[in-house]
Protein backbone atom coordinates (compact mmCIF):
# COMPACT_ATOMS: atom_id res chain seq x y z
CA UNK A 1 0.00 0.00 0.00
CA UNK A 2 1.15 3.49 -0.87
CA UNK A 3 -0.17 5.95 1.69
CA UNK A 4 1.61 4.93 4.77
CA UNK A 5 -0.92 6.83 7.21
CA UNK A 6 -3.57 4.25 6.12
CA UNK A 7 -1.61 1.23 5.97
CA UNK A 8 -2.73 -1.54 8.75
CA UNK A 9 0.86 -2.61 10.20
CA UNK A 10 3.05 -6.11 9.81
CA UNK A 11 1.00 -6.88 12.83
CA UNK A 12 -2.37 -6.58 11.60
CA UNK A 13 -1.54 -8.12 8.31
CA UNK A 14 0.18 -11.25 10.06
CA UNK A 15 -3.18 -11.86 12.29
CA UNK A 16 -5.48 -12.08 8.89
CA UNK A 17 -3.29 -13.45 5.81
CA UNK A 18 -3.02 -17.08 7.26
CA UNK A 19 -0.54 -18.40 4.95
CA UNK A 20 0.63 -15.84 2.97
CA UNK A 21 3.51 -13.25 4.17
CA UNK A 22 2.88 -9.82 4.75
CA UNK A 23 4.89 -8.95 1.24
CA UNK A 24 2.79 -11.90 -0.50
CA UNK A 25 -0.78 -10.35 0.32
CA UNK A 26 0.65 -7.29 -0.42
CA UNK A 27 1.65 -7.68 -3.47
CA UNK A 28 -1.86 -9.36 -4.49
CA UNK A 29 -4.09 -6.66 -3.73
CA UNK A 30 -1.75 -4.10 -5.18
CA UNK A 31 -1.87 -6.19 -8.80
CA UNK A 32 -5.09 -5.28 -8.69
CA UNK A 33 -4.88 -1.30 -8.03
CA UNK A 34 -5.05 -0.26 -11.59
CA UNK A 35 -7.99 -1.82 -12.54
CA UNK A 36 -9.81 -1.44 -9.47
CA UNK A 37 -9.15 2.73 -10.08
CA UNK A 38 -10.18 2.24 -13.65
CA UNK A 39 -13.49 0.95 -12.12
CA UNK A 40 -14.00 3.47 -9.40
CA UNK A 41 -12.90 6.77 -11.91
CA UNK A 42 -16.05 5.00 -14.05
CA UNK A 43 -18.35 5.00 -10.95
CA UNK A 44 -17.51 8.20 -9.38
CA UNK A 45 -15.84 10.67 -12.38
CA UNK A 46 -13.39 11.85 -10.04
CA UNK A 47 -9.75 11.13 -10.22
CA UNK A 48 -8.77 11.53 -6.45
CA UNK A 49 -12.18 10.07 -5.23
CA UNK A 50 -11.68 6.98 -7.27
CA UNK A 51 -7.70 6.49 -5.82
CA UNK A 52 -9.27 7.12 -1.89
CA UNK A 53 -11.80 4.60 -3.29
CA UNK A 54 -9.10 2.50 -4.13
CA UNK A 55 -7.12 2.89 -1.02
CA UNK A 56 -9.51 2.10 1.25
CA UNK A 57 -10.68 -1.04 -1.40
CA UNK A 58 -7.25 -2.69 -0.24
CA UNK A 59 -7.06 -0.96 3.06
CA UNK A 60 -10.09 -2.87 3.84
CA UNK A 61 -9.36 -6.37 2.10
CA UNK A 62 -5.78 -5.69 4.26
CA UNK A 63 -7.60 -5.77 7.24
CA UNK A 64 -9.96 -8.66 6.13
CA UNK A 65 -8.10 -11.18 4.48
CA UNK A 66 -8.63 -13.84 6.63
CA UNK A 67 -12.22 -14.19 5.75
CA UNK A 68 -11.33 -14.35 1.89
CA UNK A 69 -12.03 -18.61 1.99
CA UNK A 70 -11.42 -18.49 -1.62
CA UNK A 71 -14.82 -19.26 -2.67
CA UNK A 72 -14.40 -16.79 -5.40
CA UNK A 73 -11.21 -15.43 -7.17
CA UNK A 74 -9.58 -12.38 -5.55
CA UNK A 75 -10.11 -10.36 -8.14
CA UNK A 76 -13.80 -10.89 -7.40
CA UNK A 77 -14.11 -10.55 -3.82
CA UNK A 78 -11.92 -6.94 -4.50
CA UNK A 79 -14.65 -5.88 -6.90
CA UNK A 80 -17.26 -6.49 -4.27
CA UNK A 81 -15.29 -4.24 -2.21
CA UNK A 82 -14.54 -1.52 -4.20
CA UNK A 83 -18.45 -1.32 -5.72
CA UNK A 84 -19.69 -1.29 -1.52
CA UNK A 85 -17.07 1.38 -1.42
CA UNK A 86 -18.16 3.57 -4.47
CA UNK A 87 -21.89 3.01 -3.60
CA UNK A 88 -21.37 4.46 -0.02
CA UNK A 89 -19.58 7.73 -1.58
CA UNK A 90 -22.80 7.91 -3.90
CA UNK A 91 -25.18 8.29 -2.04
CA UNK A 92 -24.72 12.21 -1.51
CA UNK A 93 -26.18 12.02 -5.14
CA UNK A 94 -23.53 14.17 -6.39
CA UNK A 95 -22.76 13.43 -10.09
CA UNK A 96 -19.65 14.99 -11.99
CA UNK A 97 -20.51 16.84 -15.21
CA UNK A 98 -18.72 18.59 -18.51
CA UNK A 99 -19.65 22.68 -18.66
CA UNK A 100 -21.37 21.24 -21.94
CA UNK A 101 -23.74 18.97 -19.30
CA UNK A 102 -24.90 21.87 -17.12
CA UNK A 103 -24.98 24.52 -19.93
CA UNK A 104 -25.71 25.85 -23.05
CA UNK A 105 -22.97 27.51 -25.04
CA UNK A 106 -21.80 30.99 -24.60
CA UNK A 107 -21.63 33.43 -27.21
CA UNK A 108 -17.99 35.18 -27.37
CA UNK A 109 -19.57 38.19 -26.61
CA UNK A 110 -20.74 37.15 -23.37
CA UNK A 111 -17.82 35.48 -22.06
CA UNK A 112 -17.00 35.57 -18.30
CA UNK A 113 -15.41 33.22 -16.21
CA UNK A 114 -17.72 31.90 -13.28
CA UNK A 115 -16.19 29.16 -11.21
CA UNK A 116 -17.97 26.13 -10.10
CA UNK A 117 -16.99 24.30 -7.01
CA UNK A 118 -14.44 21.37 -7.42
CA UNK A 119 -17.37 18.74 -7.12
CA UNK A 120 -18.94 19.49 -9.79
CA UNK A 121 -16.58 18.45 -12.49
CA UNK A 122 -15.88 15.47 -14.20
CA UNK A 123 -12.01 15.12 -14.31
CA UNK A 124 -9.16 14.17 -16.30
CA UNK A 125 -7.36 11.00 -15.33
CA UNK A 126 -4.07 9.68 -16.64
CA UNK A 127 -3.99 6.71 -18.69
CA UNK A 128 -1.48 4.94 -16.68
CA UNK A 129 -3.35 5.06 -12.95
CA UNK A 130 -6.48 3.25 -14.66
CA UNK A 131 -5.46 1.00 -18.12
CA UNK A 132 -3.81 -2.07 -17.00
CA UNK A 133 -1.56 -3.90 -19.56
CA UNK A 134 -3.45 -6.48 -22.04
CA UNK A 135 -2.58 -8.06 -24.79
CA UNK A 136 -5.72 -8.37 -26.64
CA UNK A 137 -5.94 -5.61 -28.96
CA UNK A 138 -9.77 -5.68 -29.12
CA UNK A 139 -9.78 -5.52 -24.63
CA UNK A 140 -7.52 -2.55 -24.72
CA UNK A 141 -9.88 -0.99 -27.73
CA UNK A 142 -13.06 -1.28 -25.24
CA UNK A 143 -10.99 -0.37 -22.04
CA UNK A 144 -9.84 2.67 -23.49
CA UNK A 145 -13.05 4.07 -25.05
CA UNK A 146 -14.69 3.31 -21.47
CA UNK A 147 -12.42 6.22 -20.37
CA UNK A 148 -13.20 8.83 -22.70
CA UNK A 149 -14.83 12.09 -21.10
CA UNK A 150 -17.71 11.60 -22.94
CA UNK A 151 -18.49 7.65 -21.95
CA UNK A 152 -17.49 8.64 -18.11
CA UNK A 153 -20.44 12.04 -18.23
CA UNK A 154 -22.80 9.85 -19.81
CA UNK A 155 -22.13 7.53 -16.92
CA UNK A 156 -23.11 9.81 -14.75
CA UNK A 157 -26.87 9.72 -15.84
CA UNK A 158 -27.61 6.59 -14.54
CA UNK A 159 -28.14 5.54 -10.93
CA UNK A 160 -25.04 3.90 -9.09
CA UNK A 161 -26.46 0.40 -9.28
CA UNK A 162 -27.44 0.62 -12.80
CA UNK A 163 -23.77 2.15 -12.74
CA UNK A 164 -22.05 -1.05 -11.40
CA UNK A 165 -24.09 -3.44 -13.31
CA UNK A 166 -23.40 -1.76 -16.87
CA UNK A 167 -19.75 -1.14 -16.21
CA UNK A 168 -19.13 -4.91 -14.79
CA UNK A 169 -21.23 -6.15 -18.11
CA UNK A 170 -20.43 -4.03 -20.91
CA UNK A 171 -16.96 -2.52 -19.98
CA UNK A 172 -15.57 -5.89 -17.67
CA UNK A 173 -17.64 -8.79 -19.55
CA UNK A 174 -18.85 -10.14 -16.75
CA UNK A 175 -21.32 -12.66 -16.77
CA UNK A 176 -25.18 -11.89 -15.28
CA UNK A 177 -24.66 -14.15 -12.98
CA UNK A 178 -21.21 -13.08 -11.21
CA UNK A 179 -22.82 -9.64 -11.10
CA UNK A 180 -25.55 -11.11 -9.44
CA UNK A 181 -23.33 -12.58 -6.72
CA UNK A 182 -21.55 -9.51 -6.16
CA UNK A 183 -24.10 -7.13 -5.98
CA UNK A 184 -26.34 -9.82 -4.02
CA UNK A 185 -29.53 -9.60 -6.22
CA UNK A 186 -30.88 -11.90 -8.98
CA UNK A 187 -29.74 -12.43 -12.55
CA UNK A 188 -33.11 -11.26 -14.11
CA UNK A 189 -32.60 -7.92 -11.63
CA UNK A 190 -29.26 -7.56 -13.39
CA UNK A 191 -30.48 -7.79 -16.67
CA UNK A 192 -33.49 -5.68 -16.27
CA UNK A 193 -30.94 -2.65 -14.82
CA UNK A 194 -28.53 -3.57 -17.76
CA UNK A 195 -31.53 -2.77 -20.41
CA UNK A 196 -32.42 0.23 -18.40
CA UNK A 197 -28.88 1.22 -18.20
CA UNK A 198 -28.53 0.50 -21.87
CA UNK A 199 -30.93 3.02 -22.67
CA UNK A 200 -30.31 5.74 -20.92
CA UNK A 201 -26.80 5.59 -22.14
CA UNK A 202 -28.02 5.88 -25.81
CA UNK A 203 -29.77 9.31 -25.00
CA UNK A 204 -27.10 10.77 -22.98
CA UNK A 205 -24.12 9.46 -24.39
CA UNK A 206 -23.94 11.98 -27.28
CA UNK A 207 -21.34 12.40 -30.32
CA UNK A 208 -18.25 9.58 -29.74
CA UNK A 209 -14.87 10.71 -30.96
CA UNK A 210 -13.05 8.88 -33.28
CA UNK A 211 -11.18 5.58 -31.69
CA UNK A 212 -7.44 7.13 -30.76
CA UNK A 213 -5.74 3.55 -30.16
CA UNK A 214 -3.01 3.71 -31.69
CA UNK A 215 -3.48 6.93 -33.61
CA UNK A 216 -3.46 6.53 -37.12
CA UNK A 217 -1.42 8.43 -39.60
CA UNK A 218 -3.93 11.26 -40.16
CA UNK A 219 -4.76 11.98 -36.47
CA UNK A 220 -0.90 12.15 -35.51
CA UNK A 221 -0.66 14.67 -38.74
CA UNK A 222 -3.68 16.62 -37.19
CA UNK A 223 -2.27 16.49 -33.90
CA UNK A 224 1.16 17.82 -34.81
CA UNK A 225 -0.64 20.44 -36.93
CA UNK A 226 -2.85 20.96 -33.92
CA UNK A 227 0.53 21.95 -31.44
CA UNK A 228 2.08 24.12 -34.42
CA UNK A 229 -1.42 26.26 -34.70
CA UNK A 230 -1.53 26.68 -30.65
CA UNK A 231 2.19 27.14 -30.14
CA UNK A 232 2.46 29.86 -32.89
CA UNK A 233 -1.16 31.26 -31.71
CA UNK A 234 -1.72 30.98 -35.13
CA UNK A 235 -5.55 31.35 -35.33
CA UNK A 236 -6.32 30.65 -38.84
CA UNK A 237 -4.37 27.76 -39.14
CA UNK A 238 -6.03 26.55 -36.01
CA UNK A 239 -9.62 27.45 -36.43
CA UNK A 240 -8.83 25.12 -40.07
CA UNK A 241 -8.37 21.92 -38.15
CA UNK A 242 -11.57 22.36 -36.06
CA UNK A 243 -14.51 20.38 -36.56
CA UNK A 244 -17.37 23.07 -37.57
CA UNK A 245 -19.27 22.25 -34.24
CA UNK A 246 -15.95 21.87 -31.97
CA UNK A 247 -16.29 22.39 -28.20
CA UNK A 248 -13.65 24.39 -26.10
CA UNK A 249 -14.68 23.81 -21.96
CA UNK A 250 -12.45 25.08 -19.39
CA UNK A 251 -13.66 23.63 -15.78
CA UNK A 252 -13.68 24.77 -13.07
CA UNK A 253 -15.25 27.48 -15.44
CA UNK A 254 -18.33 26.74 -16.57
CA UNK A 255 -18.65 28.97 -19.61
CA UNK A 256 -18.23 26.66 -23.10
CA UNK A 257 -17.61 27.92 -26.51
CA UNK A 258 -19.13 26.48 -29.87
CA UNK A 259 -17.69 26.79 -33.43
CA UNK A 260 -14.22 27.98 -34.00
CA UNK A 261 -14.70 31.61 -34.42
CA UNK A 262 -16.03 31.98 -31.14
CA UNK A 263 -13.14 29.84 -29.80
CA UNK A 264 -10.34 31.42 -31.95
CA UNK A 265 -12.20 34.68 -30.73
CA UNK A 266 -11.68 34.23 -27.03
CA UNK A 267 -8.10 32.49 -27.65
CA UNK A 268 -7.31 35.97 -28.74
CA UNK A 269 -9.62 38.88 -26.23
CA UNK A 270 -9.88 36.56 -22.61
CA UNK A 271 -7.51 33.86 -23.50
CA UNK A 272 -4.76 36.23 -25.11
CA UNK A 273 -2.56 35.44 -22.15
CA UNK A 274 -1.35 31.67 -23.91
CA UNK A 275 -0.11 32.97 -26.91
CA UNK A 276 3.82 31.74 -27.25
CA UNK A 277 2.59 28.56 -24.86
CA UNK A 278 4.14 25.22 -25.15
CA UNK A 279 2.33 22.04 -25.55
CA UNK A 280 3.85 18.85 -23.82
CA UNK A 281 2.31 15.05 -24.96
CA UNK A 282 0.82 13.34 -22.14
CA UNK A 283 -1.79 10.62 -22.32
CA UNK A 284 -5.74 10.76 -20.49
CA UNK A 285 -8.86 9.10 -20.85
CA UNK A 286 -7.88 6.77 -23.80
CA UNK A 287 -7.46 10.24 -25.36
CA UNK A 288 -4.60 12.43 -27.36
CA UNK A 289 -3.75 14.96 -24.35
CA UNK A 290 -0.98 17.66 -23.70
CA UNK A 291 0.23 19.64 -20.81
CA UNK A 292 -0.20 23.33 -21.77
CA UNK A 293 2.22 25.34 -20.03
CA UNK A 294 2.17 29.02 -21.00
CA UNK A 295 4.98 31.96 -21.00
CA UNK A 296 5.67 32.97 -17.15
CA UNK A 297 4.39 36.66 -16.30
CA UNK A 298 7.33 36.95 -14.37
CA UNK A 299 10.11 36.31 -16.03
CA UNK A 300 11.56 33.44 -18.57
CA UNK A 301 10.40 30.49 -18.71
CA UNK A 302 7.00 28.33 -18.91
CA UNK A 303 4.49 27.98 -15.70
CA UNK A 304 1.52 25.65 -16.00
CA UNK A 305 -1.82 26.36 -17.47
CA UNK A 306 -4.06 23.13 -18.53
CA UNK A 307 -4.25 19.78 -19.19
CA UNK A 308 -6.08 19.48 -22.47
CA UNK A 309 -7.61 16.46 -23.59
CA UNK A 310 -8.28 16.20 -27.44
CA UNK A 311 -11.42 14.84 -28.68
CA UNK A 312 -10.71 14.02 -32.99
CA UNK A 313 -14.34 13.44 -35.02
CA UNK A 314 -14.01 13.07 -38.62
CA UNK A 315 -10.56 13.96 -38.89
CA UNK A 316 -10.51 17.47 -37.57
CA UNK A 317 -10.32 18.19 -33.65
CA UNK A 318 -14.30 17.86 -32.43
CA UNK A 319 -13.24 19.06 -28.07
CA UNK A 320 -10.64 21.23 -26.51
CA UNK A 321 -11.16 20.22 -23.15
CA UNK A 322 -8.94 22.24 -20.66
CA UNK A 323 -8.72 21.40 -17.01
CA UNK A 324 -7.14 24.31 -15.81
CA UNK A 325 -6.69 23.52 -11.47
CA UNK A 326 -3.00 22.92 -12.16
CA UNK A 327 -1.91 22.54 -8.49
CA UNK A 328 -4.17 19.19 -8.46
CA UNK A 329 -3.23 18.34 -12.31
CA UNK A 330 0.22 18.36 -12.92
CA UNK A 331 1.12 16.51 -9.92
CA UNK A 332 -1.27 13.49 -10.77
CA UNK A 333 0.26 13.12 -14.31
CA UNK A 334 3.66 13.45 -13.16
CA UNK A 335 4.77 17.00 -14.74
CA UNK A 336 7.47 19.69 -13.97
CA UNK A 337 6.24 22.78 -12.32
CA UNK A 338 8.05 25.02 -14.77
CA UNK A 339 9.42 24.90 -18.29
CA UNK A 340 12.90 26.74 -18.96
CA UNK A 341 13.27 28.81 -21.96
CA UNK A 342 16.10 27.34 -23.47
CA UNK A 343 14.57 23.49 -22.62
CA UNK A 344 11.94 23.86 -25.55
Amino acid sequence: MSDPTTTPTAADADAGQGADTVDTVDSRLEGHRVELTGYCYRMLGSAFEAEDAVQDTLVRAWRNFDKFEGRSSLRSWLYRIATNVCLDMLTAGNKRARPVDLTGPTPLARAALSPRPENVWLEPMPDGRILPAVEDPAEAAVARESVRLAFVAALQHLPPKQRAVLILREVLAWKAAEVAELLETSVPSVNSALQRARATLTETKGRVPDAADPLDEEQQKLLERYVKAFEGYDMAALTALLHEDAVMTMPPFDLWLLGGADIAGFMTTIGAACAGSRLVPVSANGSPAFAHYKPDPEGSGFVPWAVQVIDIEDGAISGMHCFLDVPRWFPLFGLPDRLEADAV
